[in-house]
């Protein structure tokens, strides 16, 4: 038998570092290569300090290799990056009676096929098309719909480039890590939730290439606490790129929701996210039109901003559920820049919400 790549990163989380971690949550693995039963690889610690509290890590990683399956050989070279005169604090250690620092971002650990997410019974993926039509809004008002519904709900902000949810759900706080490696998420409207932008500065940038977006949403399903949810709602970015991809192919999802506004330009985009959840082997649970119709509410007057009816047409055309419509409103906005999704309060658009989440539990989808 040939060690694969997934069965090395797999039997290097055995070996816990010192200051807690793995080289592979730790994010110190290398330049691993595997030719004919040779497993060769590169320990790059972020300061000579670092280096010396891993000396003792090289030997035990290389013994522990060398009883996979088909491996002739194992060489592992421990480096150091930073200047040599340079003292930085190792990556996982912190001052006296303070936790451990918890990093996000890194490459993802190998795993076998899709995996679930311990203590959540559904997964549901919201996504879009394109940016712009409300997708991040719809999740949190669905969110908080569902668990005023009775349902233990949490919220997934996986849209790392653009993390919306913190200001949308009202909390500002990071989440706790007593071990550097678990996360306490944080509640909000009744919803537990978790977002990369809870990690950093508002006005800080992501600017990550794709491993270490696969490897963030990686931590954020896995090493998070959920606790027992009844449905985790995951706020994709829009489009179908490396996030869309990592989790349909690495988590057991339920199913995807496909948010479109009603003007063709929108549903061509949507069309596109549908076509790759296809191509995912992902079910679509259906779609959902946001901002469908605007009423002036001084007048009454019902206009058609963005046309009206696109996304039931196109769900009719396909076959897929048209889970309702939304409408366009200036209090959805308000609500969510104030931190209390609309659908946490009363009105017809918190109406719009429960009944689309009345229409998803009553299905068997939340």
């Amino acid at each position: 038998m040939t060690p694969t790549r997934d069965m090395v990163l797999q039997a290097l989380e055995q070996l816990e570092l010192p200051g807690g971690g793995t080289l592979g949550s730790r994010d110190l693995v290398r330049a691993l290569s595997l030719e004919d039963g040779a497993i060769r690889f590169v320990i790059e610690a972020s300061s000579p300090d670092e280096a010396r509290a891993l000396s003792s890590v090289r030997a035990a990683a290389e013994q522990i290799l060398r009883g996979l399956p088909g491996v002739r050989s194992v060489s592992a070279v421990l480096t150091a990056h930073a200047p040599g005169g340079a003292q930085a604090r190792p990556a996982q250690a912190a001052p006296a009676g303070e936790p451990p620092a918890l990093k996000i971002g890194r490459h993802p650990t190998g795993q076998a096929g899709p995996q679930p997410v311990a203590g959540v019974k559904r997964i549901l993926a919201i996504a879009s098309g394109k940016g712009g039509v409300g997708k991040s809004t719809v999740s949190s008002n669905l969110a908080v719909a569902l668990a005023r519904q009775g349902r233990r709900v949490g919220l997934l902000d996986a849209d790392i480039y653009g993390p919306s949810q913190p200001r949308m759900m009202g909390v500002n706080k990071r989440p706790a890590s007593p071990d550097g490696k678990t996360i306490i998420p944080l509640q909000a409207h009744g919803v537990t939730m978790m977002s990369i932008g809870l990690m950093l500065k508002e006005d800080e940038a992501v600017i990550w290439r794709g491993p270490m977006l696969m490897g963030a949403l990686q931590q954020m399903l896995g090493q998070v606490a959920w606790g027992e949810l009844d449905v985790l709602v995951v706020d994709l970015p829009p489009g179908t790129g490396d996030v869309q991809l990592t989790l349909c192919q690495r988590t057991s999802l339920s199913g995807a929701i496909v948010v479109s506004t009603p003007q063709d330009v929108a549903l061509l985009d949507a069309r596109k996210a549908l076509k790759m959840f296809e191509t995912l082997k992902t079910p679509v649970l259906g779609l959902i039109e946001n901002m469908s119709t605007y009423i002036c509410p001084n007048c009454g007057h019902e206009a058609h901003i963005f046309g009206h009816g696109g996304v039931e047409e196109e769900a009719r055309k396909l076959g897929l559920p048209f889970l309702g419509a939304i409408p366009l409103s200036l209090d959805v906005r308000l609500a969510g820049d104030a931190g209390t999704p609309v659908a946490a309060g009363d009105g017809p658009i918190a109406d719009a919400y429960g009944a689309l989440a009345a229409r998803l539990v009553q299905g068997g989808m939340a």
